[in-house]
């Protein structure tokens, strides 16, 4: 920790790279926890394609919808709101994230990169445009809900969110490694090191010279490549870790 610590307090550019670890320290589901329901008779990534939406679009709209209402339940924790802090003390940082809710904007994060895209930013499965945030009547586990269709060309409004089989959004993923290869510091928070090509941005920092620090309950493929790793989950170490980086700037 005192070395994680001397290392981030010095460090002029700092990369935050996050995973569903946690989120689920929130309560945030992640794809390996039981569904429940309706959705219990389905593998989640098997809701997740472009295929599963073609073939019955109420269905995975009704899943997405059931995702979006249970993070609007949840609040961020202790860990995305050190995540914040790490940002208020060294300006020249970026937060990129694995997770398509938004609880690093709630802790007051701007603007992290959402590899994966986001609950909260729809658009149109036809022509791409944005589509609004669906408001009102927030709907239960386990029901079906028809996608709202596209003010623009009235196609069918899909989730936001990088499906299997679906291409990172390319510029998003450009800059993310952009700013893995400037950095100093890259903090990998909660993810497991297996999903590709979002797993390489830790080893692009490392690769360019940045220390690599991992904080995670369990071992991953990323511990050869950190630095230095912290074993434990978000919201107890990075707490800590800010504290031991910066004892006299206060809450």
């Amino acid at each position: 920790m005192r070395e994680a610590a001397k290392v981030l307090s010095q460090a002029r550019r700092v990369v935050v790279f996050t995973g569903a670890g946690i989120s689920a320290e929130s309560g945030v589901p992640t794809f390996r926890d039981a569904l429940t329901g309706l959705w219990e008779r389905f593998d989640a990534s098997a809701l997740a394609t472009p295929q599963a939406f073609e073939d019955d679009p109420d269905l995975v709209w009704g899943w997405y919808e059931w995702r979006r209402t249970v993070i609007r339940r949840v609040h961020p924790n202790p860990g995305h709101e050190a995540v914040a802090a790490i940002e208020a003390r060294t300006p020249r940082s970026v937060v990129i994230t694995q997770n398509v809710d938004d609880l690093h904007e709630r802790a007051g994060s701007a603007d992290p990169l959402h590899l994966h895209g986001s609950l909260f930013e729809p658009r149109c499965a036809s022509c791409a445009r944005s589509a609004p945030v669906p408001g009102g009547e927030e709907p239960s586990e386990g029901r079906r809900l028809a996608p709202p269709r596209c003010e623009h060309c009235s196609g069918p409004v899909r989730p936001g969110v990088v499906w299997f089989g679906e291409a990172l959004p390319e510029q998003i993923l450009e800059t993310a490694v952009q700013e893995a290869t400037d950095c100093d510091v890259l903090l990998t928070i909660g993810t497991s090191g297996l999903v590709y090509p979002a797993a390489e941005i830790p080893k692009v920092a490392a690769m360019f010279g940045a220390t690599v620090i991992q904080v995670n309950p369990q071992p991953t493929p990323l511990d050869a490549v950190a630095g230095i790793n912290l074993h434990g989950t978000a919201a107890t170490v990075l707490p800590a870790l800010v504290n031991a980086a910066w004892p006299n700037a206060g809450s």
